[in-house]
């Protein structure tokens, strides 16, 4: 399934249908639908896990690291409206076992009750009010996301087994590298996938103690060499005979910051107020890792000191976790998978879920306590949103068809997309570009 909708395409300049899809983690695609998993970007963390599309505030001090998220893209109008903060991965990939996995709390932060009362957002009758519903659709084969607003479908998230393979944006592991192509400037590393990884020189770190010549920009030849072991995370997933792109830049994103291991990144968005900024950037001056760089999401406004340090600490210890796996894999000499993320579920959740949002209606028992958990440790005054749909309550119908989300995606996943003036756009998706031909049908104009 490819890309994701709105209304207007993303990522390679392609035009979208109504309605839109995503699935988990990948490149956008043809008019329609997404693969979940791609978190969405801050600017400030570019095609590693940071996200949001927020960018650092640069006069905090510091440089982000490489750009934006690749599997992202730039967020739709609508999304921009609600989104607090953003960006998933992929499934794992190759390797042995003893994969780290994101670290949650067991015990929510204690807040005080107006501190609650204000983040539980607006409420009428007794009920939550808000523009969006997010319907979680579990089966065997796949799991699927819908993000409704109001009736509307806006975003569709799809994970399927397959997927660990295939869709690994995010991920970290040891690689090896196999061969340096100075003609290309890039190497190419075997990450335990069925094809190796590529490595270009913009996207690695070295030590300028290393490098013969001082002063100089080395060559990849200078950095790299045949049989390296290196630490590395996946930045773009692969596509078709295409390998996977990665980076040395590793990053892990949490729910209201990111951190920056071994990097002096040092960073605020810029879409939060200056007084906010101001405040964040006291609390961030005590909470940043020694050692480690930071970047504060937009999802942080408001946040106590608490919560940052918490979620600081968290993504700490799994750095901490993910280093000494490293070390104990670099010296068997085999490319291993050392980190992922959790389900998609909880991924989306960590990126989307706020106030705006009404309910999260999740269909299975298991995905539900885990998504009821992780909201009760990030986001307490909301854990009531999240519900168990029973079908016996709604006519024995499934969530998606309670929610008229089946008939949406058939719309928005069509090859043809009508236009209200009476053309109509016809969207093919190939390996190397999509292309839209724009067809004026009834519409000719007037001279």
């Amino acid at each position: 399934m490819p890309a994701k909708t709105s209304g207007v395409a993303k990522g390679s300049g392609q035009a979208k249908g109504p309605g839109s899809t995503k699935s988990a983690g990948g490149a956008k695609g043809s008019g329609a639908s997404k693969n979940a998993g791609a978190p969405k970007g801050d600017k400030a963390a570019k095609d590693s896990g940071r996200s949001d599309g927020d960018g650092p505030d640069s006069s905090v001090g510091g440089t982000s690291a490489d750009g934006a998220q690749n599997a992202t893209g730039t967020s739709t109008s609508a999304k921009r409206r609600r989104r607090r903060g953003g960006r998933g991965r992929g499934g794992s990939g190759g390797g042995s076992g003893g994969v780290v996995t994101a670290i949650t709390d067991d015990m929510p932060v204690d807040l005080d009750e107006k501190t609650l009362s204000k983040r539980r957002g607006k409420a009428r009758k007794g009920r939550p009010v808000g523009r969006y519903l997010m319907a979680v659709h579990v089966q065997p084969t796949a799991t699927q996301i819908a993000v409704l607003e109001g009736k509307a479908l806006i975003e569709h998230y799809v994970s399927r087994p397959a997927d660990e393979i295939n869709l690994i944006h995010g991920n970290i592991y040891v690689g090896k590298v196999q061969n340096v192509l100075p003609g290309m400037e890039a190497a190419f590393v075997d990450i335990g996938t069925p094809k190796n990884a590529v490595l270009y020189r913009g996207d690695t770190r070295y030590d300028p103690e290393d490098i013969e010549e001082k002063g100089s920009t080395p060559r990849i030849e200078e950095i790299l060499r045949s049989k390296q072991m290196i630490l590395c995370q996946v930045t773009k997933n692969p596509i078709g005979a295409k390998g996977a792109r990665l980076t040395q830049e590793i990053s892990l994103p949490g729910r209201f910051v990111v951190l920056v291991p071994n990097s002096s990144t040092y960073g605020i968005s810029k879409r939060l107020p200056d007084n906010e900024r101001k405040r964040l950037r006291q609390i961030l001056d005590k909470a940043k890792p020694k050692g480690h760089g930071l970047i504060v999401r937009t999802a942080a406004e408001g946040i106590s000191a608490e919560e940052l340090e918490r979620d600081v600490q968290r993504l700490a210890k799994t750095w901490d976790e993910i280093e000494a796996r490293a070390n104990q894999v670099i010296k068997s000499g085999q490319a291993s998978l050392l980190y992922r993320d959790p389900d998609m579920s909880i991924r989306v959740i960590r990126e989307e879920f706020n106030q705006d949002y009404r309910q999260v209606v999740i269909d299975d028992e298991s995905v539900y306590e885990q998504v009821r958990d992780y909201v009760r440790s990030i986001s307490p005054a909301l854990v009531e949103r999240v519900v168990r749909y029973d079908p016996k309550e709604h006519g024995g119908l499934p969530v998606f068809e309670t929610f008229h989300v089946h008939e949406q995606l058939h719309k928005a996943l069509d090859r043809k997309v009508w236009l209200p003036s009476g053309g109509s756009l016809i969207i093919e998706r190939t390996e190397a570009l999509t292309v839209i031909d724009v067809n004026t049908g009834k519409n000719v104009g007037s001279s």
